[in-house]
């Protein structure tokens, strides 16, 4: 299939920004309505969305030819994608979307150790040197709020709970890397999305749905419903358009996303979206963790190139 760099760029930016103004558009969700509830919502949603698109396309997976180990991997990947939307939900009644985003960059490079330690990958020098600056932009990131941190107050509860979702999504990014040898991404997002939405459904209140009371807060749980759908097809199809290593770097600048939605919503309805909260380390914190992923991602292909240039002028 021949590729389309600029529809391939444009997808991925749309996915970057939908993800990137997911937790914002959440936290107003979360003002009516338990963790579990949206989660529930959101799951189903994009699960009957997926099984219709599959449908019209005559591509449903055929699950009479799976066996014991793909239904395993399977389990593991509505453990890490449940976990992951639920934990971070509820981590939102106790920190910034910013700092969710942040914290969410450890889910790629745990999956870099995951990989050498797994599937005997190799660690590159541009993924150590990822990993160092993304412990520096995280302790810059948190610069003024260590002493609540380790008061173990509301707010570590929060870093705790968006961390624990980063690093539980990893189950899966694993089940998912090994499942892709016997169904397309689009089938497994479907089976996934449906059986979280199963597990939820004991958990979940519909009736919560009804306390919604105005246009403004039908717009967040409406454009969280449909955002898991829209985003992940973005960034699938964006891999099909586009080089993989080009999409992962619009889509570490998911945290720069919701920092500049986070201050231009607060600007212009200071009475609806919370400040940031984040001083000029903070910031600058924020942009080295980017930076540290975005040298992870693309870092050993730049090194490559920069030395191959050198090489030729001398």
């Amino acid at each position: 299939m021949k590729k389309n760099p600029i529809l391939g760029f444009i997808l991925a930016l749309t996915a970057t920004a939908m993800w990137g103004t997911l937790p914002i558009a959440a936290q107003q969700v979360l003002s009516v309505m338990q963790a579990q509830t949206l989660v529930w919502a959101r799951f189903w949603v994009a699960g009957i969305g997926l099984f219709i698109i599959l449908a019209f396309a005559k591509k449903l997976p055929k699950l009479t030819a799976s066996n014991r180990k793909q239904f395993g991997l399977m389990l593991l990947g509505v453990l890490g994608l449940s976990g992951n939307f639920f934990l971070v939900a509820e981590g939102l009644h106790y920190i910034s979307p910013t700092t969710t985003q942040v914290l969410w960059q450890f889910a790629p490079f745990l999956m870099i150790f995951l990989g050498v330690l797994l599937f005997k990958e190799r660690f590159t020098f541009a993924q150590k040197i990822g990993f160092v600056l993304l412990i520096i932009g995280l302790l810059a990131f948190f610069n003024d709020k260590f002493h609540e941190l380790f008061q173990l107050s509301h707010y570590a509860l929060g870093v705790l709970l968006s961390l624990c979702g980063s690093l539980i999504w990893v189950c899966y990014g694993i089940a998912q890397k090994l499942l892709l040898k016997h169904f397309s991404s689009q089938q497994i997002l479907m089976m996934i999305y449906l059986s979280c939405g199963v597990a939820f459904t004991p958990f979940a209140e519909a009736a919560q749905i009804g306390k919604i009371d105005s246009p403004f807060l039908w717009g967040c749980f409406i454009y969280c419903c449909l955002n898991t759908l829209i985003a992940y097809g973005s960034y699938g199809e964006a891999l099909n358009q586009w080089e993989t290593s080009k999409v992962s770097v619009v889509t570490t600048m998911i945290p720069i996303f919701t920092m500049l939605f986070s201050i231009l919503g607060h600007r212009f309805y200071p009475a609806v979206f919370a400040s940031p909260d984040m001083n000029g380390i903070s910031y600058l914190g924020a942009f080295i963790v980017v930076i540290g992923a975005m040298t992870a991602a693309i870092g050993d292909k730049l090194f490559y190139q920069i030395g191959r240039s050198l090489r030729k002028r001398t």
